[in-house]
């Protein structure tokens, strides 16, 4: 059973072997059982993380498959991490580990998860001290998020001592069929591996949780490392288990509150009155444009992503916003992302994954028409989160962000502002002209009506997320004109400023 307590390599007993009569005896019934506690699992929707690291030869690939033996393969997922493609290089490191996080009710395994590239880079001499801290900091609070979604972790360290890794490798490369299992890489790990060990010792200790355990295996014995496998994951699907019938759920309700950060309100700071004449906006719509579109080709030589969100009051002019940055921009280079209520395998996952999707490759840009800011906005007015969940959200949504701009995109974030009168003219207008009138919906009218609670999750959200790397821009929105130029000429800064201090997208771990 996993405990509190920091793992020691040094302290486990190699020579631990179990008899096959005793073997196939406890096996076989543990087996059973875990396949009913599998099932339960699925049913009970408990999203599992089971991650294997340790040394090349340890049998890794062996535990996985006779712990999976039983399991009902429609509720599992192995996911390998070679060498990343060019589709996953060319974005945040944890780009390609948030597609493969369980669905509620999965078991999904890695195998060379992201533990073995920080490893490995450490053991290379290429991580300072700072920089392998930061890592390991930054992989602690990934497991964080998932395990406050409920997502049930276990990370298992298979063990074995460097006179047994020789003894397999020498094995192997007499055998044709397992011969290219034993890479130079592999033989440099067994040349330096008190090195390695002495890595292996500090990220296990630093990277233990109460949420997100190391249980070390003893990985001489086949017999032994297998049953000591299965049995650990078949006594955290028991507890897990019992905690989740135990567990009273408080159901999500509408929030009421107020705000629940203090200080000036950011929109109070907004002067609605602003306009613009559309000959002044004409022109600088073309100069805007022009360098947008330079920008846009410099960004893809140097391989710059770029991230645009766009949140705002309903009627405030998003698309009209959005139309008029896209049509500067080379269509191949750009997506738009409508966000909508969560659909589909969306529900069944954290909510920052439909977004982790969705993340440019370095060179292209991405603009959100609405974005993850729903988990404190729409979700906690209308109680579709807890309140738990959407407090929360903003340390989380401050994490993603910080992994995106270390990544090194560029992030802008605009909050388009009417009044409730100007809003109230453009609602009407959608009423009475024929082909505006798709955009209006019951669910506006009613969401005008919670003005007073939307205003104090809209200053909330300003607050708790405006960071340097990734400041809100408040944008005036009654005049339509203004507020067009306002966020053009945003994008231009951000990007310009960003494209003549890179030297460049930069592969692997970004950290700071």
């Amino acid at each position: 059973m996993a405990t509190e307590t920091k793992p020691s390599l040094a302290k486990l007993d190699l020579d631990k072997t179990l008899e096959p009569d005793a073997y196939k005896e406890k096996m076989g019934s543990l087996m059973l059982e875990l396949q009913r506690l599998h099932r339960q699992v699925y049913e009970a929707r408990i999203p599992v993380l089971l991650v294997f690291e340790g040394w090349e030869g340890a049998g890794k690939g062996d535990c996985v498959n006779r712990l999976l033996e039983r399991m009902d393969p429609r509720g599992t997922r192995v996911y390998s991490f070679v060498q990343p493609t060019d589709e996953e290089k060319y974005r945040p490191f944890f780009w390609r580990y948030w597609l493969d996080i369980p669905s509620r009710g999965q078991v999904a395994v890695f195998q060379h998860s992201y533990y073995h590239w920080l490893l490995r880079d450490r053991f290379d001499s290429c991580l300072k001290t700072k920089r392998w801290q930061a890592g390991i900091e930054t992989f602690r609070q990934f497991e964080r998020v998932l395990a406050d979604d409920g997502v049930l972790i276990l990370k298992f360290w298979l063990h074995i001592d460097r006179k047994e890794q020789r003894k397999r490798f020498k094995k192997w490369e007499k055998d044709p069929a397992f011969a290219f299992r034993v890479s130079k890489e592999a033989w440099k790990e067994n040349t330096r591996y008190n090195e390695r060990l002495s890595c292996a010792e500090e990220l296990l200790a630093g990277t233990h949780e109460k949420h997100a355990p190391w249980i070390t295996i003893e990985s001489t014995d086949r017999r032994h490392r297998r049953l000591r496998v299965a049995e650990e994951v078949a006594g955290a699907f028991r507890r897990a288990l019992q905690r989740k019938a135990a567990a009273e759920e408080p159901k999500p309700s509408p929030d009421g509150q107020g705000r629940v950060t203090k200080g000036p309100d950011p929109l109070s700071q907004i002067d609605l009155s602003r306009r613009m004449d559309r000959g002044v906006y004409e022109d600088a719509l073309d100069n805007l444009s022009d360098e947008l579109r330079v920008l846009q080709h410099l960004c893809y030589v140097k391989r710059l992503p770029v991230v645009v969100v766009f949140e705002g009051s309903d009627a405030s002019g998003k698309g009209g916003t959005i139309r008029r940055l896209t049509s500067a921009l080379d269509p191949r280079g750009y997506n738009v992302i409508p966000i909508a209520a969560p659909e589909g395998e969306e529900r069944h996952k954290h909510y920052l994954w439909r977004f982790w999707r969705h993340v440019p490759k370095a060179g292209h840009w991405a603009l959100f028409d609405r974005s993850w800011y729903g988990r404190v906005l729409v979700e906690r007015v209308e109680g579709l989160a807890k309140p738990v969940d959407w407090k929360r959200a903003y340390a989380e949504i401050r994490e993603f962000e910080r992994q995106i701009v270390r990544s090194g995109a560029v992030l802008v974030k605009f909050w388009l502002q009417v009044s409730a009168d100007e809003q109230l003219r453009r609602f009407k207008e959608r009423e009475q002209v024929p082909y505006k009138r798709f955009k209006i919906t019951p669910e506006d009218w009613r969401n005008r009506e919670k003005k007073p609670q939307y205003d104090a999750a809209v200053a909330d959200m300003v607050v708790e997320t405006s960071v340097d790397d990734a400041p809100w821009t408040l944008v005036e929105a009654d005049d339509k004109l203004c507020a067009r130029i306002k966020v053009l000429q945003t994008v231009a800064k951000a990007v310009r400023n960003k494209v003549r201090k890179s030297e460049g997208w930069k592969e692997g771990l970004h950290l700071p």
